[in-house]
């Protein structure tokens, strides 16, 4: 059985997932959501990969360095151990906001700790997610390889070992420091061991002084670190976009179908990402992604998606690649993702929760808060037209529509918020009309929502199923903690859908039968709801056993299987990483304090 024990490697451009005996499995160029040059996790023959090979028995181990997304592999050897560091350069280089050195290149710099060990390196790339063979050429300091359909689609390899040895799989024998750079354009400075060493050095020092810039928890500090690293590293720079994932297709539940693109930026992690940036102390990388959001409307005409590319793009057309066989020959591998065009009304909630803190923390010029407040005018009319209306549900079912109590609920989030902007900016008269609506809204889900049967808020107004969203009904204030409905809701959902410490989404069938994995985030939000009640032993047992199920460098994937605990689901999934922040911000004593007190 394999596990999703990878390290991640980036620079806010692009990433690598690197597996646990030092394998270069899954790359895309130049950025997130490029063609993957490096595909092995798709398919294991045809994919691609770049790893180093021994005689006989070795031992492998792998740790970050400290405080940064560096990535050290050991290798111990019959005849002497040495380690790869791995990472892509990252670093300031001015004073302006966006003045960073950030190419699409990876170093793998390998140190020499003891003896003369040997190794040979399987070099093997295939561009555009392999979709052709590929051709090799030898420059004066160079392996070009290109795509033999597209000349132009290449990639560069720069090293100090010999070339013609690296593609002949030779074996080297490792007497000092050497290095492999992987380069999606042709260097325009010669690359030395020094030049590689001043790279380290700058990357190092940048990580770092990001990690210095944190807040500080005295329990759980190293789980936070990481995962604040992680969802540094999933934000896309040019833009501010924040990805839910650096992989596709990773599946749900292995043989199964439920396999999806998660290159892109939702609305709702987004959300959630802002205030935990702001808590953490990074508000520079807050700002960036309110600035993305600003670049997706354009006018207070447009129409609002769930998500968008990192760039903005609107167009995220879904195509499967049947040439790979996928993780674990779970088809099909998808590019692209459909639910761009799903209609979601708990978007809007989402949406205004972020233009909410936009005015709260980073108002722009008159002009700018004027096309704003268009904007909040123009969600909150397709919020009156549409709340009333089934749709498919924060879980994007495909196939039909519902009234999902949650897509209400948030409807109710985008009036409150805009009730709010609205009396920070003096439109009182706009604050009382749009209240009286949101009123209505919240009357709406009490009346149709709760069903006595079941003591419980149910998934939809005409089901009596339990569905884990409606634990964050919470959060979002739209019902008070110690209320006795929600308490009660809490209550049944731990005691239907949490199953061997881990918890389900939900148990009703969907378009592709019952989901069989347990959702990461799922579980959290039962943590929040638990100790939000007064159940706060329990909750904190929760979150000690679940911390157990990360990989070995603390990463946490989208899924997790009930009985093995295996992670599934694509990867890192950055949702997971804000639940566990959120969680530990929850348990800390100074968090709790300030948590509900808002400017």
């Amino acid at each position: 059985m394999k596990n999703l024990d990878y390290g991640v490697i980036g620079n806010c451009r692009t990433a690598a997932l690197i597996s646990k005996g030092g394998s270069l499995d899954w790359l895309c160029f130049p950025d997130f959501d490029s063609p993957s040059i490096f595909g092995k996790i798709l398919d294991e023959k045809k994919g691609g990969c770049f790893s180093f090979e021994f005689e006989g028995e070795y031992k492998c181990s792998q740790k970050y360095l400290q405080g940064t997304n560096i990535l050290c592999t050991t290798f111990e050897l019959p005849d002497g151990s040495f380690e790869v560091m791995d990472f892509m350069p990252r670093y300031k280089t001015g004073d302006e906001s966006n003045d960073y050195y950030l190419p699409a290149e990876i170093y793998r710099y390998i140190r020499l700790l003891s003896g003369k060990p040997s190794f040979r390196i399987n070099y093997s790339p295939a561009p555009d997610y392999a979709r052709a063979s590929t051709v090799h050429s030898i420059g004066r300091n160079y392996i070009r390889t290109s795509s033999a359909e597209n000349e132009r689609d290449s990639v560069y390899l720069y090293s100090s070992l010999n070339l013609e040895s690296i593609l002949e799989k030779k074996n080297f024998t490792l007497t000092g420091e050497e290095f492999v750079l992987i380069s999606y354009n042709q260097k325009l400075v010669d690359i030395d061991i020094r030049r590689v060493y001043l790279e380290y050095s700058r990357t190092k020092v940048y990580w770092l002084n990001w990690v210095n810039r944190s807040k500080k928890y005295k329990t759980f500090e190293s789980e936070v670190e990481r995962s604040m690293l992680i969802l540094k590293l999933m934000s896309f720079q040019p833009t501010g976009a924040v990805l839910a994932a650096l992989t596709t297709s990773i599946p749900e539940t292995i043989g199964e179908v439920r396999n999806w693109d998660y290159r892109f930026c939702w609305l709702r992690d987004g959300s959630m990402s802002i205030e935990t940036l702001l808590s953490m102390g990074h508000r520079g990388a807050a700002k960036r992604f309110i600035s993305f959001v600003k670049g997706i409307i354009h006018s207070k005409g447009d129409k609002f998606q769930i998500m968008y590319g990192i760039r903005g793009e609107r167009k995220l057309t879904e195509f499967t690649l049947d040439h790979l066989e996928g993780y674990e020959q779970s088809k099909p591998v998808r590019i692209g993702n459909a639910a761009y065009e799903q209609k979601q009304n708990d978007s809007f909630g989402y949406l205004m929760d972020v233009i909410y803190k936009y005015y709260l923390y980073f108002p722009g010029t008159l002009d700018e808060i004027e096309d704003m407040w268009e904007v909040v005018k123009n969600i909150v009319r397709s919020v009156s037209a549409e709340w009333r209306s089934p749709d498919q549900g924060i879980w994007e079912i495909r196939y039909s529509m519902s009234h999902y109590v949650f897509s209400k609920v948030m409807c109710w989030v985008a009036l409150d918020r805009a009730v709010k902007i609205a009396e920070l900016i003096g439109k009182h008269n706009y604050a009382d009309s749009w209240a009286k609506e949101a009123s209505e809204i919240l009357n709406d889900v009490h009346e149709n929502g709760w069903k006595e049967q079941i003591g419980s808020f149910s998934q939809t107004y005409s089901n009596l199923e339990l569905d884990s969203s409606l634990l964050l009904m919470e959060e979002y204030g739209f019902i008070d903690g110690s209320d006795p409905k929600y308490v009660s809701t809490v209550k049944a959902i731990r005691d239907n859908l949490l199953h061997n410490g881990l918890m389900y989404r939900y148990k009703a069938e969907d378009d592709f039968g019952k989901p069989t994995s347990a959702f990461t985030i799922c579980t959290f939000w039962l943590i929040r709801a638990l100790f939000v009640i007064g159940e706060k032993e329990q909750a904190s047992a929760i979150f000690n056993e679940i911390l157990k199920y990360s990989n070995h460098l603390g990463l946490f994937s989208e899924d997790l299987d009930f009985e093995t605990k295996r992670q599934l689901g694509n990867f890192p999934q950055a949702y997971s990483h804000l639940a566990l922040i959120n969680t530990v911000e929850l348990f800390s004593e100074e968090k709790m304090r300030s948590r509900f007190i808002r400017p």
